[in-house]
């Protein structure tokens, strides 16, 4: 039978030191920083969810406990990350960040854990991507503070039982249906991210041109807003094209003229569409009459990847209902004929939005 003894961390041999990241002393790259929040009061939107994070990081903080396991899920670029940076400031304690889809055998995260100090914060981005074999190896991790680890083979193997210094897992993921019921049930917070307002993300763009040094009017940044998706870090990524083109070609100053001439450089649409969703809608217009049309159809037709569509494309296409999905495929909306300029097939009525 398979012997089985408890260690604690200082008798196993030294890990290897994990690279940490965005500490309460340590630093992210410049360009991920820069227009990130450092605290969660600093952040614009999410606020229900930043008010109940702020809550149990308080509790935490006056108990001197280890804050509960927490699962960040929606959209990319709804701040999840930011999340993820701005708890453990606001706790005072380190935190480590690692991607779900780097940890392919529990080897890969065991020096995570073993360095883990009292409290600190392990960031998991893309969790779902964790293979089988590790979210096992985590379960005991997470809810008791310990790793088992099997040495040797066959008759001879025994089981240690390590000891970790109690600390907190944030997991961020964009599909929370794919995790396992065992891994979601361990966190005991779980909080959704919405999309943000124009207002909100006005906002933002307003805070973040400060923070580049660049003068935007105020027209300008609901503009950029506007045609951002209702996601910051779109808004971001657009501020600073917006801010490249009004130092090349206006001195610097952003108006609102200044920031429509460069988003339409950029080939984004008064709905924020850029030229990939056009090409989406305008093929299903050209090719399937409309649609009805399978996902792959139009992927095949349009030469792009499938995941690229059904993750980045088609999410917004839908919330603006520009597109609807129906038991038999893809279908353009009266919306999306007007956007198009062109008028819907006679045959097929169109369905309405309600």
């Amino acid at each position: 039978m398979p012997r089985e003894r408890i260690l604690s961390g200082d008798d196993l041999p030294e890990p290897e030191p994990v690279q940490t990241a965005a500490s309460p002393t340590g630093k992210l790259r410049d360009d991920e920083i820069a227009l990130r929040p450092k605290h969660m009061n600093e952040m614009v939107g999410q606020r229900k969810v930043a008010e109940r994070l702020g809550i149990a990081v308080d509790a935490a903080r006056k108990r001197k406990e280890p804050l509960g396991h927490i699962l960040l899920d929606g959209p990319p670029g709804l701040g999840k990350t930011t999340f993820a940076t701005c708890i453990p400031r606001d706790l005072g304690v380190a935190l480590q960040i690692a991607s779900g889809a780097a940890l392919a055998a529990p080897k890969d995260l065991l020096p995570y854990l073993t360095n883990a100090e009292e409290g600190s914060i392990l960031f998991i981005d893309e969790i779902h991507r964790l293979p089988k074999a590790v979210e096992e190896f985590m379960y005991p991790a997470m809810e008791d503070f310990r790793v088992d680890i099997t040495l040797g083979e066959g008759a001879g193997a025994r089981t240690v039982n390590m000891k970790l210094r109690p600390f907190t897992v944030i997991g961020a993921t964009t599909r929370s249906g794919l995790l396992s019921a065992p891994l979601r049930d361990r966190f005991q917070i779980r909080e959704h991210l919405e999309f943000y307002s124009n207002a909100e993300l006005t906002e933002i763009v307003g805070r973040n041109a400060a923070k580049l040094r660049v003068e935007i009017e105020d027209d300008a940044a609901g503009k950029i807003a506007h045609c951002s998706r209702g996601t910051p870090r779109i808004a971001n990524n657009r501020l600073r094209w917006v801010r490249d083109y009004s130092t090349s070609r206006a001195g610097g100053h952003i108006t609102l003229a200044i920031a429509e001439a460069a988003l339409n450089m950029l080939g984004i649409d008064i709905l924020g569409l850029d030229a990939q969703d056009r090409k989406y809608l305008e093929t299903i217009n050209r090719v399937f009459h409309g649609g009805p049309a399978g996902v792959e159809a139009i992927a095949h037709t349009m030469n792009a990847a499938l995941d690229t569509l059904v993750d980045e494309v088609e999410p917004f296409l839908l919330r603006s209902e520009l597109v609807v999905r129906t038991p038999r495929g893809r279908k353009l909306t009266a919306r999306a004929y007007e956007h198009l300029g062109t008028a819907p097939p006679p045959d097929e009525p169109q369905l309405p939005l309600f």
